[in-house]
């Protein structure tokens, strides 16, 4: 039966930047995703879901209307028509912070919130994630934002298959973007030298788990794909030659840094810190 309607819930989920990745293929998109490791932000994205019949467009971010294919999904397997998403985001849009699965994932909390589905917090994450990987919008986003902290995932897969591990750390991040880079195309071409790369600096990490050995197995794994721009590497050298610890967001022309990394490269910035929490529920009143 269905638990007393809201009629009106907001979500936040931390936004992800992923260090490496293994694309894992499956025919069964719960088991589908990837292995890696990165770093949940405090900054993230708001979702805002509301019943409403009214004429706007059924889905905005940052008070922009948009057509999001993994947010479509969620709506459509809680049976959400008549309803209005408001999403509100500290983070540009596929640049490697994990934006559209936020989106995906706070639809679905906020969604089985004010319509009264009674839903349980694994079968929304498992739903969020699914509705990611049949888009092709991303492998590992949702589950890593779902946990926060630093995750590590072991295995692939929605909750009930992926196994997760984490580096227990906490400490400010910078951020610097230059675009978007296309997921889509990225896992379209030849993924074996991905998925060769990311299980080695997986291993890596689990035998060193630590933010700087994350950081160091994600530069190495952004050398063996060839995947920064001239942009990006030439900002993480500048980094490193300064004495800090900076990669390249998977997948985004964008930077991120531990500390004061990039601030020490001179390069400006924007700051948050890894977020102590997973995606939640929260008042509508509240950041």
């Amino acid at each position: 039966m269905d638990e007393e309607r809201a009629d009106r819930a907001t979500a936040f989920v931390p936004g992800h930047v992923t260090g490496f990745f293994s694309p894992c293929a499956a025919d069964d998109p719960a088991r589908a995703g990837s292995r890696g490791a990165g770093v949940t932000l405090s900054d993230g994205v708001r979702v805002t879901v509301r019943a409403d019949d009214g004429p706007e467009s059924r889905l905005t971010l940052d008070g922009d209307p948009l057509s999001m294919p993994p947010v479509e999904t969620v709506l459509d397997a809680l049976d959400a028509d008549g309803v209005r998403v408001v999403a509100e985001s500290d983070l540009p849009l596929g640049t490697g912070f994990g934006v559209s699965g936020a989106m995906a994932l706070g639809t679905a909390l906020a969604a089985n919130h004010a319509l009264g589905r009674g839903r349980s917090e694994n079968d929304l994450v498992a739903l969020a994630h699914r509705a990611e990987v049949v888009a092709g919008t991303g492998l590992g986003d949702v589950v890593a934002q779902a946990r926060g902290g630093v995750p590590i995932r072991l295995d692939p897969g929605e909750p009930s298959h992926g196994r997760l591990d984490g580096v227990p750390a906490t400490r400010r991040i910078e951020y610097v973007t230059f675009g978007d880079l296309s997921t889509v195309d990225v896992l379209a071409g030849d993924t074996d030298p991905l998925v060769d790369a990311g299980d080695r600096a997986l291993s890596r990490l689990v035998d060193c788990p630590t933010l700087p050995e994350l950081l160091a197995a994600s530069r190495w794994f952004a050398r063996e794909t060839g995947l920064p721009t001239d942009r990006v590497r030439g900002v993480v050298d500048d980094v490193v030659d300064a004495g800090g610890e900076a990669s390249m967001a998977m997948l985004g022309e964008t930077v991120f840094a531990l500390g004061t990394g990039l601030s020490d490269a001179g390069v400006d910035a924007a700051a948050c810190r890894t977020c102590e929490a997973g995606a939640h529920l929260v008042a509508p009143d509240r950041p």
